[in-house]
């Protein structure tokens, strides 16, 4: 049947019978992909997050389905559905990683960093977290890995090399802020030798990444990922 959704009436049969087609995929069919696109309807649809931590719970303890262990891992850590639980949300996020969804790594890494868990911040682990993503084509953390490497942090020594190495990966992969430090460090010979073209060059990548990204935090902000 071919639903009108300009029709509020057709519009919410659509929607409902997403619900069971979802339902029945999860708890019939028992397919993670079907109970993690439940638990996604539950959570962005229905906007009910209690059932959705339920479901990306069982889907990531029982199915071993990493996007589900971050989702869940998100919903702890944001007290939606759930009581606010950093121990959760790091041990979720864990286990996402360990089953290689970036997100999941790059979401670690930052609580490694942050300390809130670990009741120290731990740079050494979260660099381990922060490549895994880099090196899975999660850009962030190559941006997140570059800003340690720019500064230094504790036990982790300044390395210009290595934060320009990180910044190209995470200007190429979208990342304004990565851009602008590139074009920065041209501009001042900072950790590279000046070079006024290479500087206008990252200038331009980040006002091309900032128009892409009109209306969209990833062009200006970079904190815990939610999506993925």
């Amino acid at each position: 049947m071919a639903y009108d959704l300009k029709n509020e009436d057709e519009a919410k049969e659509y929607i409902e019978n997403l619900g069971v087609e979802y339902r029945f995929q999860c708890f019939h069919e028992k397919s993670p992909e079907g109970c993690h696109r439940l638990a996604d309807f539950e959570n962005n649809i229905k906007k009910d997050h209690e059932k959705a931590a339920k479901v990306y719970k069982t889907n990531c303890d029982d199915y071993k389905y990493a996007q589900s262990c971050f989702k869940y891992g998100n919903l702890a850590l944001m007290g939606k559905g759930l009581k606010q639980d950093f121990r959760q949300s790091f041990d979720y996020y864990k286990k996402g990683c360990d089953q290689g969804h970036m997100p999941a790594c790059n979401n670690l890494g930052l609580m490694f960093g942050g300390g809130k868990v670990t009741h120290k911040k731990d740079y050494k682990n979260a660099i381990e977290c922060f490549k895994k993503a880099c090196d899975g084509g999660f850009a962030s953390s190559c941006y997140h890995l570059s800003g340690l490497y720019l500064t230094g942090r504790d036990e982790i020594p300044k390395d210009m090399k290595q934060a320009h190495e990180y910044s190209v990966k995470a200007c190429e992969g979208g990342v304004y802020y990565a851009c602008t430090n590139l074009s920065r460090m041209y501009a001042k010979g900072d950790g590279v030798d000046k070079n006024p073209r290479l500087s206008e060059h990252y200038k331009k990548e980040a006002d091309k990444v900032k128009e892409n990204h009109k209306g969209d935090s990833q062009a200006r902000t970079l904190t815990f990922s939610e999506s993925q």
